[in-house]
């Protein structure tokens, strides 16, 4: 049995920046993937905003660690050459009872330290984005969009000149906490022993079955795990729109909304559907429900301009019509296992927050005995 001092489970967006942040701190790092390459489930499936911060309650880890994370995102991107493009948000009104909701909106944004938050009447809305219907808006300056695969590849270089090593296809089948510290099986088509002073599960959808394969882990202390699956349309052709737009959130979700790329396509969702497996296909019979929501808008979307794109799936650890999730990080004060941290519902705005996330990682290891 090979021993190490730090195992990291998952190479999606935070597994990367956590390998990164224990690498740079002088940590021996191995990152297990079970995948072949690095990114490609929610990490690599999603709408690649930079978020601002707006919609999370204010002491909420979403909250606490996406404004101080878009921050360090946008200084790595502009340091180290990743795409983005800072184009801002507009959250739509398209009537009077949502245009009363806004600044309650932007209240709770800017209790959370969001900066550079504006109402703006409809036709101020209107003069920013001329194809745009809406009674009123407020406009978030500072959410943007990445190159999220850039932005993984360069975490990951980083991560590897710090002396990390990334393994793929080598899943986790099963683990258990020892006195020298946790023992974990690697399948694959080299199979493995690995004994560590710590353990970072980062397994985003797969995290929950990864906690409950570790002999020794509470089994009530581990979330069930839930699918809520988005799929997104895509536009032919640019944008006809230069800054992403938002409908006002709904339950379960904020609704469907438009996007832009780096390369200035524009794109749309997601919407929510609940599933019990994980499916990326999407259903082209979908696109009348996008229809009908870009539409109040986006009055001038022509019929049959939208076409399937991709889907993703959030790692939801709260069952359909329950109140909104929160980051969940478990250490040995939750668990008493010495030397695990288990990060848990690790949905948006995950890619935002990822560096962030990966910071306080790090000093809870630092704080470790």
């Amino acid at each position: 049995m090979e021993d190490v001092e730090c195992v990291v489970i998952g190479a999606g967006i935070v597994g990367i920046a956590v390998a990164r942040a224990l690498a740079r701190a002088g940590r021996e790092v191995i990152v297990l993937e079970a995948a072949g390459a690095i990114g490609t489930e929610t990490s690599s499936r999603n709408s690649e905003v930079i978020h601002a911060g707006i919609y999370y309650p204010r002491e909420s880890l979403m909250a606490r660690l996406c404004v101080p994370g878009r921050r360090m995102l946008y200084e790595f991107c502009r340091d180290r050459g990743v795409p983005f493009l800072a184009c801002g948000k507009l959250i739509v009104a398209t009537g009077a009872a949502e245009t009363d909701n806004l600044n309650a909106i932007r209240l709770r944004a800017e209790a959370n330290g969001v900066e550079d938050m504006r109402l703006l009447t409809a036709a101020e809305a209107v003069a920013l984005e001329p194809n745009l219907a809406c009674s009123a808006a407020l406009f978030s300056g500072t959410t943007g969009v990445v190159d999220s695969h850039a932005l993984m590849l360069a975490l990951q270089g980083e991560a590897e000149q710090a002396g990390a090593v990334f393994v793929f296809r080598s899943p986790v089948i099963a683990g258990r906490a020892t006195e020298a510290g946790t023992e974990i099986a690697v399948g694959g088509a080299d199979p493995m022993r690995l004994r560590c002073r710590q353990l970072v599960n980062a397994a985003g959808l797969h995290a929950p079955a990864v906690a409950r394969s570790l002999a020794g882990m509470p089994g009530h202390l581990v979330p069930a795990a839930y699918y809520a699956k988005g799929s997104y349309f895509t536009l032919a052709g640019r944008s006809p729109f230069s800054r992403l737009v938002y409908p006002l959130p709904v339950p379960g979700g904020i609704g469907v909304h438009l996007t832009i790329d780096l390369g200035g396509q524009a794109r749309f969702g997601p919407d929510v559907e609940w599933v019990d497996r994980i499916d990326y296909t999407v259903d082209p019979r979908r696109a009348d429900g996008f229809y009908a929501a870009v539409r109040r808008y986006w009055p001038g979307l022509p019929d049959g301009a939208l076409q399937p794109g991709y889907a993703g799936i959030r790692p939801k650890i709260v069952p359909p019509g329950a109140p909104g999730q929160d980051f969940v990080v478990q250490g040995p004060r939750s668990h008493g296992i010495p030397g695990l941290i288990h990060l848990f519902g690790i949905e948006s705005p995950g890619l935002t927050s990822a560096i962030a996330l990966a910071a306080w990682v790090e000093e809870m290891v630092r704080a470790q005995p």
